[in-house]
């Protein structure tokens, strides 16, 4: 749209044109005067070809400026701990480890299960395209012959 005056806007955002000296002069006064708004703020006023980029150059210059980042995230809230548990193996975590080459009793991948109270593990090979019942069963096997209670890996 073009104003009375011959202003080119585009969103209500004044459009700087091959204007160089002024786009220089603009992020100069936004980042060093002491009331001014910030350059990246400057999108809600104003609008030329690569001003992204031509902001993140700009800012570059300076320390502070590339020290300084914003946070886009929001904020998760209070974070709460995780409750101990009170016996072993009352909480575990588990993992896999995939894409292992072949051993020689034809396995390709580590189920890794960690208890959360004593941190022992323990490491189970298995092949990737066992299905759970295959999986369950080669835990519930090494679970009775190696008494999972008392004895793991310490990590």
């Amino acid at each position: 749209m073009v104003d009375e005056d011959g202003t080119l806007r585009f969103q209500n955002q004044l459009w700087l044109h091959d204007k160089e000296e002024l786009k220089e002069k603009i992020l100069f006064e936004a980042h060093n005067t002491r009331y001014s708004v910030h350059p990246r703020d400057l999108k809600q006023y104003l609008w030329w070809d690569n001003m992204k980029r031509e902001i993140a150059k700009y800012m570059n210059r300076f320390l502070t400026c590339q020290k300084v980042k914003a946070e886009h995230q929001r904020s998760i809230g209070e974070l709460r701990p995780l409750e101990i548990p009170t016996w072993k193996w009352y909480s575990s975590s588990m993992d896999f480890i995939m894409g292992l080459p072949l051993s020689a009793s034809k396995k390709n991948a580590i189920w890794v299960i960690v208890d959360r109270l004593t941190k022992s593990a323990h490491f189970l090979s298995i092949h990737d395209t066992w299905c759970i019942k295959k999986i369950s069963t080669v835990a519930c096997q090494r679970n009775s012959a190696t008494a999972w209670n008392t004895q793991g890996y310490s990590i």
